[in-house]
């Protein structure tokens, strides 16, 4: 049913200070966009390899952040879990009874939605979602599908390869793994 969790969604009053906060950590700025009918702006950032948060703020009088923001200020709104099937995970969350509420669908299903309450997930907000995490993702973190990339620093090999769940993993081996691995896979081609 759930195939990872894509982010943590951080409700913020100041965009560009916390954008300035995250971005001096090594976050890399992906896809974001204003919403005008809630009122607010997202942006997802990326950390390292496949670890993203993303930054939403009002951007008008109205937000369907406001009374979030004024019984909690700056604080974590949601985590967003990925799933492979909306339609198989919203079965499975019928079948098991937890409500859910929220199904949204954009434009060429992209993105397909929908949220679990917080009072049936232990506090939090969960943003349950079908979509192609590279879509959403900065082309600096991204890597081409069927690419890897292979670094060799003294005695150290790193081999990073595109992940389904979007942007790269990188694996740290010794030269020795290395060469077992390669021998390996060549021994079973």
């Amino acid at each position: 049913m759930i195939a990872r969790i894509d982010h943590i969604s951080i409700a913020v009053p100041d965009f560009e200070k916390a954008k300035n906060f995250f971005e001096s950590l090594g976050a890399i700025a992906g896809v974001g966009a204003k919403d005008d009918s809630t009122k607010f702006y997202w942006q997802i950032f990326s950390l390292g390899d496949m670890s993203r948060i993303e930054l939403i703020t009002p951007t008008d009088k109205g937000s369907f952040l406001d009374g979030f923001m004024q019984s909690r200020g700056s604080s974590v709104h949601h985590i967003t879990l990925q799933t492979p099937d909306i339609k198989k995970a919203i079965a499975k969350l019928e079948d098991m009874g937890i409500p859910y509420f929220g199904y949204n669908e954009y434009p060429g299903g992209i993105w397909k939605e929908i949220f679990i309450h917080p009072k049936h997930a232990f506090g939090v907000l969960i943003q349950i979602a079908e979509f192609n995490a590279n879509d959403w993702l900065s082309p600096e973190v991204k890597m081409p599908d069927g690419q890897f990339k292979i670094e060799v620093n003294d005695d150290t090999v790193f081999l990073t390869l595109p992940h389904p769940g979007g942007g790269t993993a990188t694996i740290q081996l010794t030269k020795e793994q290395a060469k077992n691995l390669a021998q390996g896979l060549l021994s079973n081609i």
